[in-house]
């Protein structure tokens, strides 16, 4: 059985879950997720049969409450988008785009769904103003109403019941952690972003996240952080800073869709910070894995 997931979204960590939870710890009490996006880590999580429970935070309170949807109502949910997916089959682009502006009016998780699933490259772009602006994908008409119902009820029968959602900044959020959770961090993609770009609904400022890690490295909280990385001979970003003594690993993310498109076969490889509080309890607990980390120097500024 594959791991449900209702839209495919760009930036998403679905294809690298599995590697990702090799360094979750077991008796975890709560997920957290200041990032979520569309929380393809809680969702593998659950499908890993944890009995965890889950805070999934997002800034984008409409991707937050599609989400929600999802989890909690996934019958109305599925039922909204078949109904809108039908509703454009006389002119598929004039619909989309009628649906974008009630979406960018309304901010209805229902139509933001249905958007999702149509978009080009499966990618949401955002005006200065903050409105969803990303155009449909001119080959396709999205996700098959019975194939989205059959990913949206997988993904309400892990999680129904066990999350707790929000759309606050990512600081107060990392103020609710304890030593019994874990913080699993996916901020937006700092290789080509500055505090605004139109991949993301909002930024972050990196010197304050990193103020935000030292802050929890004080508190011994267990936290993993995918932030930075490289495809080729270009890097992305600036990298954490060492005195955090965190430890690093890079993860092969695969064949960088993009210098595909350009003719190149250049390979995407990911940071994955591990904090000192994570890296002490898997030592505790899974002595293995701890030794096998393999800690690469270039993951470091």
């Amino acid at each position: 059985m594959k791991i449900p997931h209702p839209v495919q979204y760009q930036g998403s960590k679905r294809n690298l879950a599995a590697t990702i939870l090799e360094y979750f710890p077991p008796n975890i009490q709560t997920v957290i997720e200041p990032f979520a996006g569309t929380a393809a880590i809680s969702v593998a999580t659950a499908f890993q049969n944890r009995e965890n429970r889950f805070l999934i935070n997002d800034l984008n309170k409409p991707l937050v409450n599609l989400l929600r949807g999802i989890i909690e109502q996934p019958e109305e949910t599925a039922n909204a988008y078949e109904k809108l997916w039908h509703e454009q089959q006389s002119d598929s682009i004039g619909h989309y785009f009628a649906v974008r502006d009630e979406f960018n009016r309304s901010s209805d998780s229902q139509l933001f769904l249905y958007l999702l699933a149509r978009c080009a490259k499966g990618a949401v772009r955002y005006n200065n103003s903050g409105d969803m602006n990303q155009s449909p994908d001119k080959r396709r008409k999205g996700t098959l109403p019975a194939t989205m119902r059959k990913n949206i009820l997988g993904v309400s029968a892990l999680l129904k019941g066990k999350c707790e959602f929000s759309s606050s900044d990512y600081k107060v959020i990392l103020k609710q952690a304890t030593k019994a959770d874990l913080v699993y961090m996916d901020p937006p993609y700092q290789g080509v972003c500055g505090d605004k770009d139109s991949r993301y609904y909002a930024g972050i400022n990196h010197d304050e996240f990193i103020e935000s890690l030292a802050e929890l490295n004080a508190q011994g909280i267990s936290y993993l952080v995918s932030y930075d990385g490289k495809t080729g001979n270009k890097n992305y970003g600036e990298k954490l800073p060492k005195m955090l003594n965190l430890t690093c690993v890079e993860i092969n993310a695969g064949r960088s869709s993009q210098a595909t498109l350009l003719g190149r076969k250049e390979i995407t490889i990911e940071s994955l910070y591990i904090s000192p509080a994570l890296t002490k309890r898997l030592s505790q607990t899974q002595p293995k894995k701890a030794r096998q980390l393999t800690v690469s120097e270039s993951c470091y500024a």
